[in-house]
C-alpha cells in the first residue's frame, strides 16, 4: 500500500490528545480556550494536508507515513481512502469551529479538554479500517460525554444503558462474525452488529439517549458527539461489507420510520434543544436509507447527504447555541423577536436550516435530489416518505425561525450582536453551504467514487462468504 509523504494522520490525532492533557492542567479559562483553538486548528491543517497529499497520489487508499501501529501489528492501521478523505477535515473543522464559536461566557462551562479528547478519538475512528480498531475507538469515543455528565453532576443512567448496550452488542457481534464463517451464530453476530449501529445512530425507538444528552450535557459537546455521524461510519465499514440484503432492508425501514417520526416530533417541541435533536435525527436517518439501496446512486446520495447535513446542522446548532448564550435556554412557546438584535444569526439560522432540507442553491439540494431519486428507484413509497420527511423538517425550521426571530420587538439593555469568533465560525459554514450548492460536481464525483469502492468491497466479501458456505 502506498504511503503518504508525511505522517499527517498520526499528527492530527496526537495533537489534540496531547492538547487535552495540557489544557486539563491549565487553570485560566481564557488560556485554555486559546491553547485549545491553536491545537484544534493545527489538527485541522494536518487533516487538510492528508487530503491534499492523498489527492496527489491518485490512488484509492494510502496509509500514514509513520503508522506505528502497523509496525507492531504488521497491518496498516491508520489509512485514508476515497471514502474517508473528505470526512477527516470535515470532522476536524466541526471541532475547531465549535470551539471558536464558544464565547468567553461559556468557556467555563464548556470543557475544552473533553472536546480535544473527543476530536482525537473521532479522527482516529475515521482514520481506521481495522474492524477491531474501529470498535475500540467507538468504545473510547463514548467516554467524553459520560465524563462531562459526571463532571457536571448530571444524570447518566439513560446514556450509560444505551452506550453500554451499544458496546456489548458491538463487541459480541463482531466476535461471533470472526469466529464463525456461516451458520446461526454468524447470523446472530450480524443482528447484534446491526442493532449496535442503530443504537449509536439514534434510530427509533433507541433514540432517547440523544435527547437526554442534549438536555443535560453542554450544547457544544453534544453537537460534536452526534454531528460527525460516527454511527454511519460504523455502518459503512462494519455492516455494509458483510450483511445480506435483508438486513440492509431492515435498516432502511427503521431509518425511514425514524426520519418521518422525528420530523413530526420536531413540529411539536416546546424547547429548542429537543427541537434540534429531532431535526438532526430525521436528517441523519436518511443517510442509512441510502445505505440500504446497495447501489452506486443510492450510496453516493447517502454520502452526499452525510457531508451536507453535518455542515448545515452544525451551523444550525451553533446558531441556536449563540442565541442561547444571550437569552438562556430557548423555549418555543412564545415569540422572541430577536431578528432586529442579531440579524446575522437570523440569516444564518434560516440558511443552514433550509440547506439541511435541500433548498435550491445550497449543498443539500443535489444530495436530497439524488437521495429521492434513489429512493424512488427502490420503491415509490420510499420516495414519498423521504419527500414528506423533508417537507415536515422545512416547516419545522420556518416555525422555529418565526418564533425566535420575529413576532415582536425584543428590548435589550445591552448589545446582543454576534462576536467576531462566532461570525467567523458561522460564516465559514455559510460559505461551504453556498459553494457546495453552486459547484456540486467535485463533491458528487468524490462521493460516487467512494460509493463504487465500498460496493466493490461488499461484492468481494459477499462472494467470499458464499464460497465458504459452499
Amino acid at each position: 500500500m502506498i504511503e503518504l509523504h508525511l505522517p499527517w494522520l498520526e499528527l492530527a490525532i496526537l495533537l489534540p490528545l496531547v492538547g487535552a492533557l495540557w489544557v486539563s492542567r491549565v487553570p485560566e479559562a481564557d488560556r485554555v480556550r486559546q491553547i485549545s483553538l491553536a491545537i484544534s486548528f493545527l489538527s485541522l491543517i494536518c487533516t487538510l494536508g492528508a487530503w491534499i497529499d492523498f489527492g496527489f497520489l491518485h490512488v484509492f487508499v494510502a496509509h500514514d507515513h509513520w503508522d506505528m501501529f502497523a509496525s507492531l501489528t504488521g497491518k496498516e492501521f491508520f489509512v485514508i481512502d476515497e471514502f474517508s478523505s473528505p470526512l477527516l477535515p470535515l470532522v476536524a473543522l466541526l471541532f475547531f469551529l465549535t470551539q471558536l464559536a464558544t464565547t468567553r461566557g461559556k468557556a467555563r462551562r464548556f470543557s475544552f479538554a473533553w472536546a480535544l479528547l473527543g476530536q482525537a478519538t473521532m479522527l482516529a475512528t475515521f482514520s481506521c479500517i481495522a474492524p477491531w480498531g474501529i470498535i475500540a475507538f467507538l468504545t473510547i469515543g463514548t467516554l467524553p460525554p459520560w465524563l462531562e455528565l459526571r463532571w457536571r453532576s448530571k444524570p447518566t443512567r439513560v446514556y450509560e444503558i444505551h452506550m453500554g448496550l451499544f458496546i456489548v452488542l458491538l463487541i459480541f457481534g463482531w466476535s461471533l462474525i470472526v469466529s464463525y464463517d456461516h451458520g446461526p451464530w454468524r447470523t446472530l453476530g450480524m443482528v447484534c452488529l446491526v442493532a449496535a449501529v442503530l443504537i449509536r445512530s439514534g434510530v427509533a425507538p433507541l433514540h432517547c439517549w440523544m435527547t437526554d444528552l442534549f438536555e443535560h450535557a453542554t450544547f457544544g459537546n453534544s453537537l460534536l458527539f452526534v454531528t460527525p455521524m460516527v454511527g454511519a461510519y460504523a455502518a459503512m465499514r462494519l455492516v455494509l461489507p458483510i450483511v445480506p440484503d435483508a438486513a440492509l432492508h431492515t435498516i432502511s425501514i427503521l431509518s425511514l420510520a425514524t426520519a418521518l417520526y422525528a420530523a413530526g416530533m420536531s413540529l411539536v417541541q416546546r424547547e429548542a434543544r429537543r427541537f434540534f435533536c429531532f431535526i438532526f435525527l430525521s436528517h441523519s436517518s436518511l443517510v442509512l436509507v441510502g445505505l440500504e439501496t446497495a447501489t452506486e446512486l443510492g450510496l453516493a446520495a447517502a454520502l452526499l447527504v452525510w457531508v451536507s447535513v453535518s455542515i448545515s446542522l452544525t451551523g444550525f446548532g451553533l446558531t441556536l447555541r449563540s442565541v442561547e448564550a444571550r437569552t438562556g435556554r430557548l423555549l418555543l412557546t412564545e415569540y422572541r423577536g430577536l431578528g432586529d438584535q442579531v440579524p446575522q444569526l437570523a440569516a444564518c439560522f434560516l440558511l443552514t436550516g433550509l440547506a439541511s432540507v435541500g433548498f435550491p442553491g445550497t449543498s443539500g439540494f443535489i444530495a436530497t435530489e439524488l437521495l429521492i431519486e434513489a429512493a424512488i428507484d427502490r420503491s415509490s413509497l420510499y420516495g414519498v416518505i423521504v419527500v414528506l420527511a423533508a417537507a415536515l423538517n422545512g416547516i419545522a425550521v420556518l416555525f422555529v425561525y418565526f418564533r425566535v426571530f420575529t413576532g415582536t420587538r425584543h428590548q435589550a439593555t445591552v448589545s446582543l450582536r454576534g462576536r467576531l469568533p462566532e461570525q467567523i465560525a458561522v460564516l465559514t459554514l455559510f460559505v461551504l453551504i453556498i459553494v457546495g450548492g453552486l459547484i456540486p460536481q467535485p463533491g458528487v464525483a468524490s462521493r460516487y467514487n467512494a460509493a463504487s469502492a465500498l460496493l466493490k468491497q461488499r461484492s468481494v466479501q459477499m462472494a467470499a462468504a458464499a464460497q465458504q458456505q459452499n
